[in-house]
């Protein structure tokens, strides 16, 4: 399932910043991860409790972009549909990348607790919902999940996903009971928070001016300091900056935005009445209700940078779209930040050479994953953990640059134009069988009703000459030794014999 770069909080977390200075001294450090986000955070929080000294650069903010902007679905799995993941490295390598993603989300799950991060406000249940009629391929796919990947499924029928969502533009549905959901901004800051108190240094509004990757020791330079390491995490995301621009080049841009609405109050309740969280299975729509009565909803992807204010009328559209009975509603704030989009659709998670490390490429593939590779680049830096060869199938590979972002976007635009008429020939085909159904109700009905009458007799024409119609002949009992079917034709009695 994929992970939307949007939130619900109104702001940054105000009480998780103070402790954030600008690196502004020489430092030596077992790790300098790069990047504040949700990755390098966990990649950090993880060494420092395995006993290493870690500094966090930031460029900017802890959490500024994607990591603080999200809806905060965890569930295992990635953004390549599991189909592909077994095509590409094999079963039993697809199970353990997907044991992995649990083992993120698990992760999520034990840190994003009231007693540890306060506030963040977790509730259980997710929903992926197709938009046409797959029933076969929905079988196929939970015994996939359920069966070859131990992760506790359920099928949903329309009708009961259409209880719980009441509109006609989804068909069947899998319910994952144990996907969850959190405030993704909170989460981002209790993070660092935690990472701060397990020892770890951040150091925000601290660029990476250049990097020299030779010698044991890393040398990183920053417009104030200087700071050494043996190791070198790059959690950044499409804003890596020039040292590091062929990283960044391999990251396709994707922006999406979300809409919060005003309360909506029991209407909301009686148009979706599930407490989770609710994606499409084309990655259309993302949505889920917090605070009890108001709609957080996702707009569709682009490939350029706009103001969020200016999406919140396009997300106002959809929602009406798909829920008519909601109507026009008012629009309370529109978020939005940018991921980077593998060309693979796997992230990229691994040493690209000697004390040189990559977490990135989250872009479309949940919080879990994020988690998992802060724990496994950190358990592989100091327990040398090399379940990280299992993502070396998915290489580093070059998005395109602005080319790759302009077949980007036409791409996205012919996806969500497919889907778009793919969803609406499935409804046009239920209409028409429900149409069918109820022209042969009635006319069931209606020979039901001929029928208690009794038929009326048929009168023979004027004139014609009526034949009594002789009783039927009852069937001779065949004697001993007597041929049944005395007169057989030749033809008969040639395939009986089995001769031509």
């Amino acid at each position: 399932m994929s992970e939307t770069s949007t939130s619900a909080a109104d702001g940054p977390d105000a009480a998780a910043s103070p402790f954030r200075d600008r690196l502004a001294f020489d430092l030596d450090v077992d790790i300098c991860v790069v990047g504040a986000g949700l990755a390098g955070l966990t990649v950090a929080r993880e060494a420092a409790r395995l006993g290493a000294s870690v500094a966090v650069l930031e460029g900017r903010q802890v959490g500024w972009n994607a990591s603080g902007h999200h809806l905060g679905t965890v569930m295992p799995g990635f953004g390549l549909p599991i189909a592909d993941v077994i095509e590409r490295v094999g079963l039993d390598d697809a199970r353990q990348l997907w044991a992995l993603s649990k083992e993120g989300a698990d992760y999520v799950r034990a840190t994003a607790t009231e007693d540890l991060i306060p506030g963040i406000s977790p509730s259980d249940g997710a929903l992926e919902v197709s938009n046409v009629d797959v029933g076969e391929a929905l079988i196929g796919r939970l015994q996939t999940i359920g069966e070859e990947f131990a992760t506790e499924v359920e099928g949903w029928q329309v009708d009961r996903v259409r209880s719980v969502l009441r509109t006609g533009r989804y068909f069947h549905g899998i319910y994952y009971p144990k996907a969850f959901q959190i405030d993704g901004r909170k989460y981002v800051h209790g993070l660092a928070a935690l990472a701060v108190r397990a020892g770890v240094r951040i150091f925000e509004e601290t660029p990476v001016v250049s990097i020299d990757f030779s010698g044991i020791r890393k040398r990183i330079v920053t417009p104030s300091a200087r700071l050494r390491a043996n190791h070198i995490v790059l959690a950044g995301n499409i804003h890596l900056g020039a040292p590091l621009k062929r990283l960044s080049d391999t990251l396709l841009p994707v922006w999406r935005y979300a809409a919060l609405t005003e309360p909506l109050g029991e209407r909301l309740a009686e148009a979706i009445a599930f407490s989770g969280s609710v994606v499409d299975s084309n990655g259309i729509d993302h949505f889920r209700v917090v605070d009890g009565d108001r709609l957080l909803w996702a707009s569709p992807e682009t490939t350029w940078n706009a103001r969020p204010k200016r999406l919140g009328a396009a997300v106002q559209r959809r929602i009406a779209t798909v829920f008519p009975q909601l109507g026009k509603v008012p629009i309370a704030d529109t978020v939005g930040g940018a991921v980077g989009v593998t060309v693979h659709g796997m992230p990229q998670i691994g040493q690209l050479r000697r004390g040189l490390w990559v977490a990135s490429g989250f872009g479309r593939q949940g919080l879990n994953t994020s988690a998992l590779a802060g724990q496994l680049i950190a358990r592989s830096i100091l327990w040398g953990d090399d379940r990280w060869r299992l993502f070396s199938p998915f290489e580093l590979v070059w998005a395109g640059g602005t080319t790759g972002r302009v077949a980007g976007h036409f791409v996205g635009l012919w996806a969500r134009g497919a889907a778009s008429v793919a969803g609406t020939l499935a409804r046009h085909r239920e209409s028409a069988r429900a149409k069918e159904r109820l022209r042969e109700a009635r006319l069931a009905e209606a020979n039901l009703k001929a029928g208690t009458r009794g038929p009326a007799p048929r009168r023979p024409p004027p004139g014609a000459v009526v034949r009594p119609v002789p009783p039927p002949v009852p069937p001779r009992r065949i004697g001993e030794g007597e041929t049944p079917y005395p007169h057989a034709s030749q033809e008969s009695e040639r395939i009986s014999d089995g001769r031509m």
